[in-house]
């Protein structure tokens, strides 16, 4: 079997997700890599055969899409000129973690694609949305990178077609303890800020991975870290409780592994005001409106509740795989029939 997958490298959760997929994936067949788009830091631990520049989403200060950017630095004629030549006709299973190419890729062609990860999601009304809904956010999750069929993961199986998260090796075998800090990722607010925020709760511990930080420092119960993706993962493991945005992977790490959790949405970041609408389903605490003073506020609660009882299941891949095999069969039969 020949597979294409393509890889969205906006942000690196698909990058990070792919990493996990993948030797599941080369069981199956010939695995051939598109890595879509530019804003990414992490690397890719296989193989990449295909590079596009892409269409990269852009999004301002407060979440909401950087229109103004995205045309700034994406080329759509580029895109489609790259959508076009991609050989997609000799693959068998054309598996697509919400890449713009692919998705005009297959419509020009008429080839049935999957799409897979996260986002795919969204396209059943059963996953949880804010009260407030976005147009513009459905609009994306439905026309973003549309695909002949879905399969998606979220933090619990809202629908027929949605998984588990895949949640990475050094997680999933890891032995978790509690060694007493609360570990804290808000790239939104300032090193400073943060600091003398967490300063005024001296019972407590706090590790902070800071984009800003050269070097590890510490200032009394705050331990400021340079943003490094082994050494989060490696706290998270021993971590009493986490601090994060609204994305999905890291939360869904962290309940994975029972640890106490609160969420920060970016304001008018539609995908991550859906996750923690879901996760506040489930007795997660979740922090709008970011700033020092409601941190503070909500920290001087928070950090005497008992945890939430809800527990993430870990993916099991060879069982996600199987439906995708299953589905793809069907959408080939489909195309055969409607050839012949």
């Amino acid at each position: 079997m020949k597979i294409f997958y393509a890889v969205q490298a906006t942000g690196n959760g698909h990058i990070a997700r792919a990493g996990q997929l993948m030797p599941y994936l080369q069981n199956l067949g010939e695995v051939d890599v598109l890595l879509s788009g530019k804003n990414h830091s992490l690397q890719p631990n296989f193989p990449v055969k295909y590079r596009s520049e892409g269409l990269s989403l852009f999004y301002d200060r407060d979440g909401g899409l950087d229109k103004l950017q995205m045309l700034r630095k994406n080329n759509l004629i580029k895109a489609f000129r790259d959508a076009r030549h991609l050989p997609l006709e000799k693959y068998d299973l054309i598996l697509n973690d919400f890449d713009f190419i692919t998705a005009s890729a297959v419509k020009m062609k008429n080839l049935p694609s999957i799409q897979f990860g996260h986002q795919a999601s969204f396209i059943s009304p059963a996953s949880p949305r804010p009260q407030n809904k976005s147009m513009s956010g459905e609009l994306l999750f439905n026309h973003f990178a549309p695909a002949a069929s879905y399969v998606g993961l979220h933090f619990k199986r809202y629908d027929h077609f949605i998984f588990p998260p895949v949640i990475k090796e050094s997680i999933l075998y890891a032995s978790p303890k509690d060694l007493g800090y609360i570990l804290v990722y808000l790239p939104a607010v300032s090193t400073a800020s943060l600091t003398r925020v967490f300063s005024s709760f001296r019972d407590f511990r706090f590790v902070v991975f800071c984009q800003e930080a050269k070097q590890i420092r510490k200032n009394d119960n705050v331990v400021v870290q340079p943003v490094n993706n082994q050494a989060f993962t490696a706290h998270m493991v021993f971590a009493g409780g986490v601090i994060t945005g609204g994305g999905f992977e890291t939360p869904a790490e962290a309940l994975y592994m029972k640890k106490k959790l609160l969420v920060c949405p970016i304001s008018r970041h539609y995908e991550q005001l859906c996750n923690a609408a879901a996760l506040e389903m489930e007795g997660i605490s979740a922090l709008y409106h970011l700033s020092p003073e409601s941190l503070k506020k909500t920290l001087s609660t928070w950090l005497y509740q008992l945890n939430s009882t809800f527990e993430v299941e870990a993916n099991n891949i060879p069982e996600t795989l199987e439906y995708m095999l299953s589905i793809n069969e069907s959408l080939q039969k489909e195309k055969k029939q409607s050839s012949s």
